[in-house]
């Protein structure tokens, strides 16, 4: 792709169809924003998918490759998702089934019971009637809640259909799309090239590289939690992927809470088994993510934390992954608006003030730099030394004048001793032997 002309000129050009593209673009962006962080979710799952794409291109067409990881992608969220919420459902019921009696009436002292079982000492009736305004706030309030979810239900099916279609587009048609970004983007061919390659480096640290490190926490601290007996392995797992994925907290913030629930039942030697595994689980982070993600100098910690939870209340779940690389690009972006400021070359001008004799001065325009205009051009007299240049070369005109009129003698001279003029006059025996052979033609 070649390199475009000056953006500035261009758009000086062309203020009509400049004018006409902002509109559009912003017209594009108001329908784009009441879905964004579903179509930035799309793009993240697009971008994981990217390299499987290409890989079953090589054995069926496009259509095809695209339909089966869109297939597998749904069934892949849906039923971790599913399985969790009928895990969470069953431990629920199985809740309410303990603290109630046989008449299907609520036990407070069964609740007193399970709670003296892991080492608390609680009078219910006395705390609820000491925080019963709180906890009727509370309760109203998760009420509320419940209502809101509900009636968002429509839109997050939207939103999940809409981020469905983008990633089927994004993974037949992605390379067209890029294509397509690198021609509306207003900038230099090889700038463009050099952002890409670093906001490249920035999703996959963002999206591979905390996804894999996530799961292989989650998957080690399963792992441990299934060999020590603890229940509900499963959906302790999924939590830790969470908390895995946000920073400071990690899977700390689930083999500690497991690991005072142990000491506080009396089970001491599985309490510290958890607590040494655990520690080692939390650590590895330190080895596997720079094993996964590598160097990237404008990855450090602070936008990781910042665009993390900025991207959460920005975008929502999805700023997990879009937050670090929005911050990360805002960063690369002005270093590389620095980088070519700084490099610009910067025009030589004379500034003149009135009265200031020091003032740069133009040089007259004789085809060579630094070059100075003849002494006949002069303007100035310097101390009658023009005048006398003027005269000496009038004088030599009016002398090369004579000699022509006078046809030159010193010249004439010379040829003649010569005699290697063609003119008869130059050359005399040569007319002599023509009129010989003259006349003797005439006699014949």
């Amino acid at each position: 792709m070649a390199n475009r002309p000056p953006s500035g000129e261009w758009f000086a050009k062309r203020p009509g169809l400049t004018v006409l593209a902002i509109v559009a673009a912003v017209l594009g962006l108001l329908v784009i924003l009441p879905y964004l962080q579903y179509v930035l979710l799309g793009v993240v799952l697009a971008y994981i998918l990217v390299p499987a794409q290409r890989w079953l291109e090589q054995y069926m067409s496009s259509l095809i490759a695209a339909l089966s990881l869109v297939a597998v992608t749904i069934l892949a969220l849906l039923l971790p998702l599913a399985y969790v919420l009928a895990v969470a459902f069953r431990e629920a019921l199985n809740l309410v089934d303990v603290i109630q009696d046989g008449n299907g009436n609520l036990d407070v002292t069964i609740i007193e019971s399970q709670l003296e079982n892991v080492g608390y000492s609680v009078d219910l009736v006395e705390f609820y009637q000491t925080y019963q305004d709180p906890i009727a706030t509370g309760l109203q309030g998760l009420a509320m809640s419940a209502v809101e979810i509900a009636g968002g239900a429509p839109g997050l099916f939207i939103g999940l259909t809409v981020t469905v279609f983008v990633l089927f587009a994004l993974l037949r048609d992605g390379g067209e799309f890029v294509v397509w970004m690198q021609r509306v983007v207003p900038i230099e061919d090889d700038l463009l090239a050099e952002l890409l390659a670093e906001l490249d480096q920035l999703m996959w640290a963002s999206v591979v590289g905390n996804v894999a490190v996530a799961i292989i926490q989650a998957v080690l601290l399963g792992i441990g939690l299934a060999v020590l007996g603890i229940p509900a392995v499963v959906l302790l797992s999924v939590v830790t992927f969470i908390f895995a994925l946000l920073p400071l907290i990690g899977a700390f913030g689930v083999w500690v809470p497991v690991s005072i629930g142990l000491l506080a039942t009396g089970q001491f030697v599985p309490a510290a088994i958890l607590i040494v595994y655990g520690s080692i689980v939390s650590a590895s982070d330190t080895y596997i993510r720079p094993a996964l993600i590598g160097r990237t100098s404008a990855f450090n910690s602070a936008i990781i934390v910042v665009g993390i939870f900025g991207g959460l209340v920005v975008f929502g779940a999805v700023g997990l992954f879009i937050g670090p690389v929005v911050l990360g690009g805002a960063k690369i972006t002005l270093d590389l608006f620095a980088r070519e400021r700084a490099n610009a070359p910067q025009p030589v001008t004379g500034t003149a003030t009135p009265g200031d004799d020091s003032a740069v001065q133009t040089e007259p325009e004789t085809g060579l730099a630094g070059e100075q205009p003849p002494e006949s051009e002069l303007d100035v007299d310097e101390g009658g030394d023009t005048e006398t240049n003027t005269d000496e070369t009038a004088a030599g005109v009016d002398e090369a004048t004579e000699r022509e009129h006078d046809g030159s003698p010193d010249e004439t001279d010379e040829t003649d001793e010569t005699g290697e003029t063609d003119g008869t006059d130059g050359n005399p025996d040569t007319s002599d032997e023509t009129a010989t052979d003259t006349d003797s033609e005439l006699d014949r």
